[in-house]
């Protein structure tokens, strides 16, 4: 397609129903459909806050208003969306916007992206006034040390002592965004501020490893890549020789525990300079958890983290998330590929002796095997000497005693 500048309606017209045919291939990142559709969102998005820009005072009241006018419905929303679920929580104002919704949205509803944001041109209102500082978990933070608490840090408001916290790492702290989208099974609008206080200090710690990460190329990332670091189960010290391969090829690998009230497993995310960083709660201190949240994790700096996304992972929900059911494919095929799944005895006839077969035909650990098993079967009372309770806390502690 021949794209120029716009100057009449009918080639506004034009590139709209030519950027809702690309919306709906879904094209994959890179790709020359997906070039095509951000140059005509570029565009059309010019043309029309030149000419008709909405500004409705609120985002969700914005799509409301459009998709009664247009007598749309909410399934006619999944093109820009996701998901239907999706479109469910973000009409219902359970989950926020992220930058590529509010782009899509944007162009096809012709709604300005400043309404959509939240920004009202004529109001210049801080965004900081929908920030409740009094939410973020100021106490436990600094329990934990995050927070020093020293006479003259106390003497500050909560909220100067949780911008101090969240602006050394060049963040914006004037919005509840922050510059950066919380997405993923563990978001909750009731733990957002604690949710976003564990990925600043994920973040912080992984600038502390900056100087001993190797350099980050994004072409290392394969199924190959998964693969082989899947295979890195098999051996006793399996858990620090993956944090030692991953950091080799430049992905920040941080342990924190979750805070109090949240249900995370993981996170995956990219810092301001593009660094790639995996957060990990060890809710679970089991093998097959660690295991499978770290490699569902790589799956998403590799197919899915872009500029300031974030997911946070809570593996124990269900979901019909593309992007996580993507992450979730990528990890159970480095594993087991889904061929071989299928006809080994230790999913036809699940016993020890056949989950250990399997494992060294696999060359990976049993746990992973049982814990699929005991998922897929909705069983978590077998194979509970398999799974490798505690073993994670007690691998990674031997690296500190060396």
């Amino acid at each position: 397609m021949d794209i120029k500048v716009i100057k009449t309606e009918q080639q506004h017209q034009d590139y709209l129903e030519r950027i809702h045919s690309l919306m709906l291939m879904m094209p994959p990142t890179r790709s020359d459909e997906h070039e095509e559709l951000e140059l005509l969102i570029t565009i059309v998005e010019a043309y029309e806050n030149s000419k008709y820009p909405i500004e409705p005072p609120d985002p969700i009241d914005a799509i409301l208003f459009r998709m009664h006018e247009k007598g749309l419905k909410q399934v006619d929303l999944v093109p820009y969306l996701g998901t239907r679920s999706r479109v469910s929580e973000i009409l219902s104002r359970k989950r926020p916007l992220t930058v590529s919704m509010i782009k899509a949205l944007s162009i096809g509803l012709g709604i300005s992206t400043d309404t959509l944001i939240g920004i009202n041109s004529d109001d210049n209102q801080s965004h900081e006034e929908g920030v409740d500082w009094s939410k973020f978990p100021l106490k436990e933070m600094i329990n934990r040390g995050w927070i020093s608490e020293n006479g003259n840090a106390l003497k500050n408001s909560t909220e100067d002592i949780i911008k101090g916290f969240i602006n050394q790492l060049g963040w914006q702290s004037g919005s509840l965004s922050f510059k950066r989208t919380l997405s993923g099974d563990a978001y909750s609008p009731s733990t957002q501020y604690a949710l976003y206080a564990w990925v600043s200090r994920v973040v912080q710690q992984a600038r502390k490893k900056k100087s001993s990460l190797g350099l980050f190329d994004p072409n290392v990332l394969s199924a190959s890549f998964l693969r082989d670091l899947a295979q890195l189960s098999w051996f006793e010290k399996g858990p620090l020789l993956a944090i030692e391969f991953l950091e080799k090829h430049g992905i920040a690998i941080i342990i924190e525990p979750s805070l109090k009230g949240t249900r995370i497993d993981g996170a995956a995310l990219k810092d301001i300079d593009g660094q790639p960083i995996i957060g990990l709660s060890l809710r679970y201190d089991r093998l097959d958890n660690f295991w499978f949240t770290l490699l569902h994790e790589v799956a998403h700096i590799w197919k899915h983290v872009h500029n300031e996304e974030t997911f946070l992972d809570d593996l124990d929900a269900s979901s019909d998330d593309k992007k996580e059911s993507e992450a979730n494919r990528l990890a159970r095929e480095a594993f087991i590929p889904r061929a071989v799944w299928k006809r080994s005895d230790a999913y036809i006839s699940p016993t020890k002796e056949n989950i250990d077969i399997l494992s060294r035909e696999l060359k990976i650990t049993p746990a992973i095997i049982a814990g699929r098993l005991r998922r897929e079967l909705g069983n978590y009372r077998l194979f509970a000497d398999l799974i490798g309770h505690g073993e994670i806390s007690r691998i990674l502690s031997t690296a500190v005693i060396e």
